[in-house]
């Protein structure tokens, strides 16, 4: 085994303190990925899709825009094919993983905070375009479901018998429809978390302290069918359930893991039996330099 053959394959484990006889929520931990987070398996999978289609070689360059935990996975994977990577990150976001990617190798160009990801967005499909790059355009392609189809939901049924609801926070929208995909045929109805500021569920577009997850634009590839419902939190309950899960489960979560655990709760609340299945995204480690543990709301964090 090499390094990047440990992407994927994370633990599945039985959140014991958030549980009970009735309703069990497990969390899969996606920090065991070795560049940190569930975006190793994006990277991974659309860098390899564009070498077999033979849209990307050996020296070329790949381009995206991301607030930081897809870029370390293209990074990765970069690594791993010997391309060139270059990263466009809005200001604003933790310093933690610009330094991971930059450690990497990538090539990490800061924009502007206040236009967003879609800013990012732009000057990257720009450069690209200006530089000949390959853009990797992880919101818009139809490659980016496909790498959680048959690698994060197959681990879901291969590891439990049976479940009922899954649970998780959606940006690009991938993860959840990808692994919803594989799910929904199997019966298991699946839920959508958002931070407030995210316009999923019909609310106003603004900024929002949790990461890695939220949408200024319904994203292109995100199929409403596969969407039971979609609970919006707020970022004061995901930064307290990420101290809740570090004192009562002993595992060092990031915020957007917050969020989902929240969501999970609020759809205990609703039922009276079943197994609740979430993604817990990222570790704390690469927001320490954001007060994750000492969050407050209406105070200025940034």
């Amino acid at each position: 085994m090499i390094a990047y053959d440990l992407i994927g394959e994370t633990p599945l484990v039985l959140l014991e303190s958030f549980s009970d006889e009735n309703v069990k929520i497990y969390a899969k931990l996606e920090q065991f990925n070795p560049g940190g987070s569930v975006k190793d398996r994006l990277g991974k999978y659309l860098v390899e899709q564009a070498i077999e289609e033979g849209r990307l070689h050996r020296g070329d360059t790949i381009v995206e825009a991301t607030a930081g935990n897809t870029g370390i996975g293209f990074a990765i994977a970069a690594n791993r094919y010997q391309l060139n990577c270059v990263i466009f990150a809005p200001e604003g976001f933790s310093e933690e993983k610009i330094s991971i990617m930059r450690a990497l190798g990538a090539d990490v160009k800061r924009t502007v905070k206040a236009e967003g990801m879609i800013g990012a967005q732009q000057v990257a499909r720009q450069y690209a375009k200006d530089t000949q790059s390959i853009y990797m355009n992880q919101f818009e392609t139809a490659h980016n479901p496909d790498a959680y189809t048959n690698t994060l939901g197959k681990e879901l049924t291969d590891e439990l018998n049976h479940i009922d609801y899954f649970v998780a926070g959606a940006g690009s929208g991938g993860t959840f429809t990808g692994v919803a995909r594989h799910l929904q045929p199997l019966g298991v109805k699946n839920y959508i978390v958002e931070p407030e500021g995210s316009i999923l569920n019909g609310g106003p577009s603004h900024a929002h302290a949790t990461e890695g997850i939220g949408s200024e634009k319904w994203p292109d590839f995100l199929e409403k069918s596969l969407v039971e419902g979609i609970f919006t939190i707020s970022d004061q309950h995901a930064f307290d359930n990420v101290k809740a899960i570090a004192k009562q489960e002993g595992l060092l979560v990031g915020s957007s893991s917050g969020a989902a655990l929240q969501g999970a709760l609020e759809l205990k609340n609703q039922i009276n039996k079943g197994i609740i299945v979430t993604i817990f995204p990222d570790g704390s480690d690469r927001y320490m330099s954001k007060q994750i543990f000492n969050y407050k709301e209406n105070e200025n964090n940034e």
